[in-house]
């Protein structure tokens, strides 16, 4: 699915857990890493300080002007989105988080899922 041309990724809609997490292991990997949101709350906000991570805030075209390898778009970012029109009209390559993880993370290897409700 992906090349190993990538070298830059952004991840629109960066604060939730799941997207700033995959961000930094996304770094952790080697690849230059950007973000945006429209406000990242703690503990994401410091989690991504901590990684280093450039954090935009707010949606907008500017945030692609540096031209990422591959755009990562969050299950909150809908059509209208200024990113998402960007990435769409412009036919930047781009995936959703499961996809990225199953790419970069997962594919070769053997996947293991706990899934269960905690006891009160």
């Amino acid at each position: 699915m992906f090349s190993s041309e990538i070298k830059s990724v952004h991840f629109t809609g960066i604060g939730g857990t799941a997207m700033a997490s995959a961000a930094a292991a996304m770094q952790d990997k080697g690849f230059s890493v950007t973000g945006s949101d429209q406000n990242v709350y703690e503990p994401m906000k410091s989690f991504l300080a901590a990684k280093k991570i450039e954090v935009i805030n707010g949606y907008s075209e500017r945030n692609l002007a540096h031209e990422p390898d591959l755009v990562v778009i969050g299950n909150a970012i809908s059509r209208g989105n200024p990113e998402a029109e960007l990435v769409l009209d412009h036919k930047l390559r781009y995936c959703s988080l499961p996809a990225l993880l199953a790419e970069f993370f997962i594919r070769g290897k053997r996947s293991i899922v706990v899934a269960g409700r905690p006891r009160c």
